[in-house]
């Protein structure tokens, strides 16, 4: 989950309440000294896929299923070993004093992460895309679907999953393409690369284009486009491709000539916020939120259990035009594409309470 620091950020009802934090655990109390003679405290965390729109359940084109579920007892503690506490975990502990009860879930390490397909500024309901909800609730049982649980007795948090970018990046890709014209026998070259394998949200992403120019053409100008491709796996094999940045630059490249030159790029959330179905970082309502990072599968890996597969591209085209008095008419482009991996940092440093 996230580690960064404690999120000062309570649901509260008349029995419980939760302390969300950024980190692999969650802490709750309860808020009066009596506790509840009617059943068990638990606490659930679900993952859960959702596509379409809940006022279209009745004619069945919304779709939800739970990827993985698990219950974990808390009062009265169940028997059997105790995970050993966090040092954020005993630090809230002596805040909270004995109404304090820490728990800890192990999540398998193939689940996915947390994505939101943005909604249009009309949309109303939950948002489709893979989430994580955490509950804490009085039960006789941990999960009876024939028991009624009263709302006062329940209270939830939406929790992110974040895959964070790997230690070790390799060199970035490369791409070129010769492009030839017909009623002529040279060619235009065109190539382009980036320098890393990985680049950060909201970091700069330098583009090297080289470009020679041996056909009587012009160049006329360079586009640099960004392409998030989203692949809806577990419903109705879906594709989506959103274009997060499109730039052009009037850098003219003449017959016989050439251009080696560098151009920077930054593909935010911020200038993309109209755009509906585009994949995001989780939750739409928190101002750290992101596009969606792109999915990074380890060996063995069943794709289909993701959900949402998400991935970048970077085309550099060249707007090509003939000489003479139709040159503008009788344009073309010329186009190299390379795949983009877009991820947040890991974090720095550990994490202190005050």
């Amino acid at each position: 989950m996230l580690p960064a620091k404690e999120k000062k950020k309570k649901k509260r009802t008349n029995k419980i309440m939760f302390y969300h934090l950024k980190n692999y655990a969650t802490f709750w109390r309860n808020s009066n000294n009596n506790h509840s003679p009617f059943g068990a405290v638990w606490v659930q965390l679900v993952c859960a896929f959702r596509y379409g729109h809940d006022d279209l359940d009745v004619i069945g084109l919304s779709f939800r299923k739970d990827i993985w579920i698990k219950h974990i007892q808390i009062y009265p503690p169940a028997a059997g070993e105790k995970p050993t506490n966090t040092p954020m975990q005993d630090a809230l502990m002596k805040k909270a004093g004995e109404e304090g009860h820490p728990f800890t879930f192990v999540m398998p390490t193939n689940l996915p992460c947390s994505v939101t397909l943005q909604p249009a500024p009309g949309d109303t309901g939950k948002p489709c895309g893979v989430d994580y909800e955490l509950k804490a609730y009085i039960a006789n049982e941990a999960d009876n679907p024939d028991e009624k649980i009263s709302k006062k007795d329940t209270c939830r948090l939406i929790i992110r999953k974040i895959q964070f970018a790997p230690d070790k990046l390799e060199t970035g890709p490369k791409s070129s393409i010769l492009k030839q014209f017909i009623m002529s026998d040279k060619a235009i070259h065109l190539e382009t690369s980036i320098e890393k394998e990985v680049y950060y949200h909201g970091d700069p992403i330098p583009v090297k284009v080289k470009i020679n120019n041996e056909t009587n053409k012009v160049v006329k100008k360079v586009r640099i486009s960004i392409d998030q491709t989203t692949d809806v796996l577990l419903y109705s094999a879906d594709k989506y491709t959103k274009v997060v940045l499109c730039e052009e630059f009037g850098d003219q490249v003449n017959s016989n000539a050439t251009l080696e030159k560098e151009y920077k790029v930054t593909p935010l959330l911020a200038n993309n916020k109209e755009k509906r179905g585009l994949a995001l970082d989780g939750k739409i309502k928190d101002e750290d939120t992101n596009l969606a990072s792109s999915t990074l599968l380890g060996s063995g890996v069943d794709k289909d259990i993701q959900g949402i597969l998400v991935s970048y591209k970077i085309k550099v085209s060249l707007m090509v035009a003939s000489g003479g008095l139709l040159g503008n008419l009788t344009s073309s482009d010329v186009t190299a594409d390379i795949p983009l991996v877009l991820m947040s940092p890991k974090p720095a440093g550990e994490v202190s309470i005050i």
